[in-house]
């Protein structure tokens, strides 16, 4: 058998920069999205948004009215997902950035199948199925780019977030996959894991448990930062948190290790884990 080679020439470089880019982003209505959303916007990229709350795409609007355009929609309904790949066809989109997604907490045994359901649907299948009917748009074009936001928990399964942890670790195989397989277009493929973030789909009971544990949890601002460096020094996975970094490599080559720890912490996650869940 022969190896396939590890080396392949790197994608150009953004053409234009910022201002040349035309973007898709996805669960822009909060959180990451929205950060995105106005870090590129400032950078005069034009975007269109998409999210399922309609006042908050309005107050982006309102606040870039020559870079932003807002479509509301619900990316697990066929009809919303046509009506938005619809508007990035008139858009003329070249790079898009999935973030959006959805939390639910608490322990595998108490979750309903409509839980599961729910969570599988708004993290992996829409997101799959969107990018799919993008793809011919990406591929006719003279360089694209698509990006989806995952998680520390892509990498590491953690006690009361077993569902979340199957979405997003099935979301870096699905990117891997396909940055492979689009290997030889000029379509580029990442996959960006943000460490405990600060949105609105974190409940008090999150919060207090990253405090007890003592994560460090960023801000949306900051994770959108750390995204626009990593495509601007073309990085094909990010995993954000030199110590997130460290446990996640660790957890590859020694998982004993990693299992004797989170061991240690399930007493602590036991007394604030609860179920919560929030869309962007």
């Amino acid at each position: 058998m022969r190896l396939p080679s590890l080396l392949w020439p790197r994608k150009n470089r953004l053409p234009g920069g910022w201002p040349g880019q035309r973007i898709l982003i996805t669960g822009a209505s909060g959180g990451i999205g929205m950060a995105l959303a106005e870090a590129l916007a400032q950078r005069g990229a034009h975007l269109l948004v998409s999210g399922r709350q309609q006042d908050a795409l309005a107050s982006l609007v309102d606040r870039f009215p020559n870079h932003i355009t807002a479509v509301s929609a619900d990316l697990t309904n066929a009809s919303d997902r046509s009506r938005l790949v619809s508007a990035a066809h008139g858009a003329g989109c070249n790079m898009l950035i999935n973030t959006a997604g959805s939390n639910q907490q608490g322990f595998f045994d108490t979750a309903s199948d409509s839980d599961i359901e729910q969570l599988v649907a708004i993290n992996l299948t829409a997101t799959l199925q969107l990018t799919r009917a993008l793809l011919p748009q990406l591929m006719a074009g003279p360089q694209a780019t698509i990006i989806t936001i995952g998680s520390t928990l892509g990498r590491l399964g953690y006690p009361g977030q077993v569902t979340y942890c199957a979405t997003k670790f099935a979301l870096r195989g699905f990117s891997q996959a396909l940055r492979r397989e689009l290997a030889d277009t000029r379509v580029r493929v990442m996959y960006i894991a943000p460490r405990a973030t600060r949105t609105a789909m974190n409940s008090p009971q999150t919060e207090a448990l990253n405090a007890a544990l003592g994560n460090t949890v960023d801000t949306p601002d900051a994770v959108a930062l750390a995204i626009i460096n990593a495509v601007e020094q073309q990085r094909e996975e990010l995993q954000i948190g030199l110590p997130e970094r460290f446990f996640t490599r660790l957890n590859t080559l020694w998982p004993g290790a990693v299992d004797r720890a989170l061991l240690r912490q399930l007493p602590v996650i036991r007394r604030f884990v609860a179920t919560k869940e929030s869309s962007l």
